[in-house]
């Protein structure tokens, strides 16, 4: 029986990388460490291993387009993309994929998506306009004024009413801008001018103040807060941090680079303040070895360590 995946879509996307790393030819000693090192800091990660590699030998003889292009896609890219979807379905549905007509992971197929470290513009009707930060996805339907938030995160600027649904509850716009975010187990919704009304958690409709974010789930709505200095900055291509976790940094610097970026515990309750252009993520990672106390470790281009200055 097929599982989907217990491990997120960043972990497939290391995985792939190291598969496809691996097949180039043999591990230099630097390289065999990065990976060992990748695979013991998470449970999640071998996990995520010993399914590509079952995902890889029931490859062969599968009739299908994906499972083509994961084998013999000319283009490094389309073959990690379609090597990450067979790992994320399951080791069993590399043979199943043939025998379906529709993909289960709409995201793939959304009217509109964009990869890891690029950010998009859609101009909508009427002089709205959608713009999807990295590794983004979303459907949008232009006769309802319908946008379905898939994965990742957009900033809607719309002068007339629109519709945003993610997993976790609907969004109606009235003249707004508002930037919304689809974490696994949330959504988060920020309000910068307009009327936006929120129906989520069974509750009955509730208007959302401008100039706070919140979230909410499937059950339970937070308590709205003022807006942080980070919010909706990417789409000006910028990553604003006050006071921030430089362990909470890296993470959301880690959304626009592919690899892993690891924060060493030692380091990651350092604070960082500044304006770091999202273009330029090596940039912002040597800036980081001026303004802390930290060594930024390169195992590979993939596998990025900070660390405590010894």
């Amino acid at each position: 029986m097929n599982r989907t995946a217990d491990f997120s879509s960043l972990v497939a996307e290391q995985a792939v990388h190291w598969l496809m790393e691996m097949q180039q030819g043999a591990f230099t000693p630097r390289q065999q460490q990065a990976w060992q090192q990748w695979m013991d800091a998470h449970s999640e990660h071998r996990r995520a291993w010993e399914h590509i590699q079952r995902v890889n030998q029931r490859l062969r003889g599968v009739s299908s387009p994906l499972a083509h292009a994961a084998l013999n896609a000319p283009k490094s890219g389309s073959r990690r993309q379609a090597l990450k979807l067979l790992l994320i379905l399951g080791a069993g549905s590399a043979v199943t994929w043939g025998m379906r007509e529709h993909n289960p992971l709409p995201s793939l197929l959304a009217d509109y998506r964009s990869p890891i470290g690029q950010r998009r513009k859609v101009a909508l009707d009427a002089g709205s306009q959608l713009q999807l930060n990295t590794a983004s996805a979303a459907d949008v339907d232009g006769a309802q004024r319908l946008i379905r938030l898939l994965e990742g995160e957009i900033l809607l600027t719309a002068t007339q009413p629109f519709e945003v649904r993610t997993a976790q509850g609907i969004l109606k716009t009235q003249g707004a801008r508002l930037n919304v975010r689809q974490f696994a187990d949330r959504t988060q919704v920020a309000v910068f001018e307009g009327r936006v009304e929120l129906t989520a958690s069974g509750r009955p409709p509730m208007l959302l103040p401008v100039a706070r974010q919140l979230n909410f789930t499937s059950t339970s709505v937070s308590e709205a807060r003022p807006l942080d200095a980070n919010s909706g900055a990417w789409a000006d291509g910028m990553l604003v941090a006050a006071h921030m976790r430089l362990g909470d940094f890296l993470d959301e610097l880690g959304r626009y680079r592919r690899g892993q970026l690891h924060c060493d515990k030692n380091v990651a309750d350092l604070l960082i303040s500044g304006t770091y252009p999202l273009d330029d993520s090596e940039r912002i990672l040597d800036l980081l070895e001026i303004s802390l106390p930290v060594k930024v470790k390169r195992f590979t281009r993939y596998w990025v360590t900070v660390e405590a200055r010894v």
